[in-house]
């Protein structure tokens, strides 16, 4: 009979060594890193061009969308740590978080369509037809999305390994966000017989991204693996166990903040990309090309492992945000001379710098879940990473309110020629507003500490993880 002489230490040895080698195949990687481009196809063009719809298009004032976006963030409050806490409960054959995109993904992508869709109705219809379709749309997104971000520590163990998989995830996004971003409008005019306020050209573009974000989705399904499982990650976690994950989790309370405030300032920018355009530039047909250059955020997404390798997570997120903030100021430059090479160059210098910080966020929620099983000795990957899509949600429909609301004060009236101070809102949207909110995250940065403690973090939790697999097959041989 074979005596298995193994103690903890021969096991956290082999767990350590495990994790060095906790490598993700190319063929998952690639499929894993197309949820983002699915959710971009349908989401950016939600997120981007849906208030220029529903102010253009659809007749609804800047105002009462503006008030739709804060009412659905309120939603969000509560639907985001909701899918959270369903996936913590969800065991099946397939994992924890993977089902979400087999049972939800075709409701995702019907609401996406609804949401472009201009039914002749009286105004009190039209907005409550605005409320049903984008607050449904908005719970449906967070059933597909947070699980992308969810089943990234069940992928692997590997730090670096996480780095590699949200690189080429935010490589993938960022080209499916740049692709909408410069077909849209074309599709919409190509439909609509030369027109980008033809709600037929509106509807067919939404139809053809969401169907093939469902298809996408489906693919993401087949072709992903929860890998990494523990004792704890294969129980049910009460909720208010799960919620002791947060407790001191100060990483956690940084990102989320970041998350919150950057998208705020992303959103205002990018949802007035096409009033900017149209009425201060007077050519909204520069739109398209402006937010094309989201092409030039994969130069700095190529390179952010090995950046984050050299200088760590934190300090190439904030090299990102001083980036995006320098981008700005010459965006503004430019506007104010009305000059385009100019805003072509600050919109590079700006995306270069969102293109470092947006694939970081997720390996920083990733390191948050270990942090908090670190500090407070509970694992809930479905808690822990649901806030990221609520705070980045909560952070865009605030940015709508605000965009709402500045466009309001101004005197903004769709489809005319604008005032002074119309102008001057659209412009403080486009630039100053994404400013506070690039600045506010470098200064949180600052206090993230996590790079400095990840090594020891890391070596506990696999004697942890040690422990418990040998005490559970003890239990199995008994």
């Amino acid at each position: 009979m074979r005596v298995d002489a193994s103690g903890p230490e021969d096991n956290a040895n082999a767990e350590s060594s495990a994790r060095r080698k906790n490598m993700v195949p190319w063929t998952e990687r690639f499929s894993y890193s197309l949820s983002d481009f699915a959710c971009n196809l349908s989401f950016s063009l939600i997120s981007t061009y849906l208030m220029f719809f529903y102010t253009d298009v659809f007749g609804i004032g800047a105002a009462a969308v503006g008030t739709l976006f804060l009412v659905a963030r309120i939603v969000d409050a509560f639907d985001g740590p909701f899918w959270g806490i369903m996936i913590d409960h969800t065991h099946t054959r397939w994992g924890k978080s993977r089902p979400y995109w087999l049972w939800f993904s075709i409701p995702f992508a019907v609401f996406s369509v609804l949401c472009f869709s201009a039914p002749d109705m009286s105004m009190g219809m039209k907005i409550v037809w605005a409320y049903v379709t984008y607050i449904g749309v908005d719970i449906l997104y967070s059933a597909v999305n947070i699980p992308i971000t969810s089943i990234l520590p069940s992928l692997t163990s590997n730090p670096q390994e996480r780095v590699t998989l949200s690189t080429i995830r935010q490589f993938m996004g960022t080209l499916g966000a740049t692709i909408i971003s410069a077909i849209a409008l074309p599709m919409v005019a190509f439909f609509g017989k030369g027109s980008t306020t033809s709600a037929h050209g509106w509807f067919m573009v939404a139809l053809i991204m969401a169907v093939i974000a469902m298809i996408i989705f489906f693919v993401v399904f087949a072709n992903t693996k929860e890998r990494v499982q523990t004792v704890q990650s294969k129980k049910s976690i009460p909720i208010l166990t799960s919620l002791k994950a947060l407790k001191k989790n100060w990483p956690w309370v940084i990102v989320i903040f970041i998350n919150f405030i950057y998208w705020l300032g992303m959103q205002t920018r990018s949802q007035v990309t096409v009033y900017f355009f149209k009425y201060n530039m007077h050519d909204a047909t520069l739109a398209s090309f402006i937010l094309s250059l989201q092409l030039v955020a994969l130069a700095a997404v190529v390179v952010t492992p090995w950046t984050s390798k050299k200088i760590g997570k934190r300090n190439t997120m904030l090299l990102g945000m001083i980036l995006a903030i320098l981008g700005q100021l010459i965006l503004w430059g430019g506007s104010k001379a009305l000059n385009v090479p100019t805003i072509t160059i600050g919109t590079i210098v700006g995306y270069l710098g969102t293109g470092f910080v947006s694939g970081l966020i997720a390996v920083m929620l990733a390191d948050s879940v270990d942090y908090g099983e670190w500090k407070n000795g509970v694992r809930a990957e479905g808690i822990v990473t649901s806030f990221s899509s609520f705070s980045a949600k909560f952070g865009m429909g605030i940015g709508g309110a605000v965009t709402g609301i500045i466009l309001s004060a101004g005197g903004y009236v769709a489809n005319h020629v604008q005032t002074a101070e119309a102008l001057r809102a659209i412009e403080m949207n486009y630039v100053w507003v994404p400013i506070i909110g690039f600045g506010l995250s470098a200064i949180a940065l600052l206090f993230y500490k996590v790079d400095k403690i990840e090594p020891k973090m890391l070596a506990d939790l696999d004697a942890k993880h040690a422990r418990e697999n040998a005490a559970a097959k003890d239990a199995g041989n008994n």
